[in-house]
């Protein structure tokens, strides 16, 4: 298995036999207005591509964990060749396919090819109303002969799902969306850094992978925040936090 972190939550799986793209968002840096009703005006996304995009637009397959736009925009809607294989979650197969995909395979509860299996995991993007009007949300768990099992847990907070995930599939290797995302009101929609401990406080024996930082505008905890906490907490060296273009082996 190979991991990059392209940017944000998009990454370059190589996985068994199979090359995935994760949550492609492709836009240039500052083409895109700031989440409403959060904390500052920044322009999104904060930060560019780590390099040009033409290198990531031959996966065999694209998996999309929901259609937030800094998730799955139109940029990359655009570039991607309609022929691409896409997996996704059942409530965004009609919008993936009105885009012009003529490959979609929902996952309900696991599908298998080329010898990988995905299973799809639940979660929960926030809490109370602003829970329920994020929309609903999946992860993905990877397995395959030889490879370390690899949780995808998307975007989400520690929550009875993630746990259950950990429980039922014992990941190796756990990648998850940081950044405590939030808006003026309400908790935090991602893991912020009180999430990722627990996660790791969890599964003591699991490597956990850290992404979704840096590159959105209401993204408030940092890269540096985060390591700063896992150093007073005794955890840096279980996590992995690589920078845009990193790979993580």
């Amino acid at each position: 298995m190979k991991l990059q972190l392209i940017r944000h939550a998009t990454l370059w799986l190589e996985y068994g036999r199979t090359q995935f793209l994760v949550d492609p968002m492709f836009s240039d840096e500052g083409v895109n207005p700031p989440v409403i009703n959060t904390p500052n005006d920044r322009r999104n996304p904060l930060v560019p591509m780590p390099f040009e995009m033409e290198g990531l637009l031959n996966p065999d397959a694209v998996l999309v964990t929901h259609l937030h736009p800094d998730h799955w925009d139109e940029a990359a809607i655009v570039a991607l060749s309609k022929s691409t294989p896409v997996i996704c979650q059942l409530e965004d197969e009609s919008a993936i396919t009105s885009a012009g995909f003529g490959s979609v395979t929902v996952v309900n509860e696991s599908i298998t090819s080329k010898g990988v299996t995905i299973h799809r995991t639940g979660g929960q993007h926030g809490t109370g109303e602003i829970g329920k009007r994020m929309g609903p949300v999946s992860g993905f768990v990877f397995k395959a002969a030889g490879e370390p099992t690899l949780y995808i847990a998307g975007d989400t907070i520690w929550c009875d799902d993630v746990q259950q995930a950990l429980d039922t599939h014992q990941p190796d290797i756990t990648v998850v969306n940081a950044g405590g995302a939030r808006f003026n009101v309400g908790d935090p929609i991602t893991m912020d850094e009180n999430d990722v401990v627990r996660v790791c406080q969890y599964a003591p024996n699991m490597k956990v992978v850290v992404v979704h930082m840096d590159a959105i505008n209401h993204c408030l905890v940092t890269r540096a925040d985060l390591r700063n906490r896992l150093v007073r907490e005794g955890l840096l060296e279980r996590v992995a936090i690589p920078e845009d273009g990193q790979w993580v082996n």
